[in-house]
């Protein structure tokens, strides 16, 4: 595309620069000798009416006119004192005087019109360039030709000094020109290179790579706004990575979590088929494997509900905050009383909008796993309150807490930070999962504080009123 736009501007320019050269050569050219056919029209004339005057004078004294052709013409020998003027004067196609012509005429300007009408020409002839004025005399002495030549070869060798000039003039501006066109069409297409090569790094997965931008031209406003896509499809292509990421680490966790309970189903079963076992063994194997069909009964509906999640549409009404609380405490009523937890209900909000099926599910597995972290005798504060504006419950607890590096995976399908501990209470690491869509879907936000050995805090922040 440069190079292109490089010859075809070149191309033309040298064109029109070298037309006008040529026009204004030819114009010289023409100029110049129309000057000298003037001037030598001018001087024919001058000495043509002169000799008249003469022939008159000489023949009023009664003497011939041939035999003083020498003497009468010899005045006008002046004309010729540069060497650029010759005389020749013809009596039919008789030469009767010359100063100096050694040229030989072409017949037609010695048989020039009768009317009065004068040739003129240029002739070439020896080196030399002439402008040639041949008429014949009024009568009665219209037998005579006056022929007159003036020599124009100075000015046509200037004309031409000057047309070689104008071309030499003409050939170091046209090596300027295409010097300084081909500078100036790298600096224009160098934005356009820098994108091209952008592009094949963005293409071969150098997602980071940008323009420079510089000024406020149009070309920065393009630099930028290529800048923009590349930043765009560098984002879109990193949530690509981290969701497939993301979907390889479910698809190894489910396979993980899905072996267990098979390989200890087919070990017990195996057990059951090949040795000779006694009643309490019998019994004590046909346990553990509905413990574990159990398991995988548990994993499998809190998938379906994680599924339905996604895809189903959720009731919206408000919903009585003491109510809800109200309800989750009866529901974890037992595991409370179990571990002797002391735990605390304030609320100073009247209600929120959701559905009240998933809300309590939220709380329960929130307040749960409050439980779960506590030890015997902990301390539970679960709070409705009005916060920066937004309704928030937290749910605050004097647990073992967790670590940063947990916290920041807490919420993915079947992570466990403390494997052992989620198999022996039955839990496939999907309710925080469960959790954090419920949330979603009430257009709410799921924070957690935590630190090992002091607690954790979970607020769900609720950004509808």
């Amino acid at each position: 595309m440069k190079y292109r736009t490089f010859l075809t501007t070149l191309v033309l320019f040298l064109f029109s620069f070298n037309l006008g050269i040529f026009i204004i050569s030819v114009a010289s050219f023409k100029d110049t000798v129309h000057r000298a056919e003037e001037r030598s029209l001018g001087e024919h004339y001058f000495i043509t009416s002169a000799l008249i005057k003469d022939f008159r004078a000489v023949e009023s004294r009664g003497v011939h006119i041939e035999g003083s052709l020498a003497s009468l013409l010899q005045p006008y020998s002046y004309l010729s004192g540069d060497q650029k003027v010759k005389l020749a004067l013809y009596k039919g196609e008789q030469l009767a005087y010359s100063n100096r012509l050694e040229m030989v005429l072409p017949s037609r300007f010695l048989e020039p019109p009768k009317d009065g009408n004068r040739l003129v020409a240029m002739q070439k002839t020896g080196g030399h360039s002439y402008v040639i004025v041949s008429g014949k005399l009024p009568a009665p002495y219209d037998s005579y030709t006056m022929v007159y030549l003036y020599d124009a070869t100075d000015a046509i060798t200037a004309w031409k000094h000057m047309k070689n000039v104008l071309f030499f003039a003409g050939f170091i501006l046209s090596c300027l020109l295409a010097l300084g066109l081909m500078l100036l069409l790298n600096r224009i297409f160098k934005p356009l290179s820098q994108i091209s090569q952008t592009s094949r790094n963005i293409a071969a997965g150098a997602y980071e790579t940008r323009l420079p931008v510089s000024g406020r031209d149009e070309l920065s406003e393009m630099a930028q706004s290529f800048n923009h896509m590349a930043y765009e499809i560098q984002r879109q292509m990193t949530e690509l990575i981290d969701a497939a990421d993301k979907k390889q680490q479910f698809i190894d966790n489910f396979a993980h979590e899905l072996r267990t309970p098979l390989t200890a189903i087919y070990g017990y079963a195996e057990y059951m088929q090949k040795a000779a076992l006694t009643e309490d063994e019998r019994l004590s194997a046909i346990s553990y494997i509905m413990s574990e069909s159990r398991r995988m009964q548990t994993m499998s509906y809190q998938l379906l509900e994680l599924a339905n999640l996604k895809n189903d549409e959720i009731g919206w009404e408000a919903q009585n905050v003491t109510g809800l609380f109200r309800s989750v405490q009866q529901t974890l009523h037992s595991k409370i009383t179990e571990k002797d937890i002391q735990i605390e209900f304030i609320c100073e909000i009247d209600a929120v909008w959701g559905d009240a099926c998933l809300l309590q599910s939220l709380f329960v597995n929130l307040i749960d796993n409050a439980i779960k972290a506590c030890s015997t005798g902990g301390h539970i504060v679960v709070r409705a309150a009005i916060e920066a504006g937004k309704k928030t419950v937290y749910i605050q607890d004097n647990g073992k807490g967790m670590s940063a590096e947990i916290l920041r995976h807490i919420t993915e399908p079947f992570y466990r930070g403390e494997k052992s501990r989620n198999r022996r209470d039955g839990g496939a690491g999907l309710g925080l999962a469960i959790c954090q869509q419920i949330v979603l879907r009430h257009r709410a936000e799921l924070a957690f504080t935590s630190h090992p050995g002091e607690g954790t805090t979970v607020k769900v922040i609720f950004t509808t009123s």
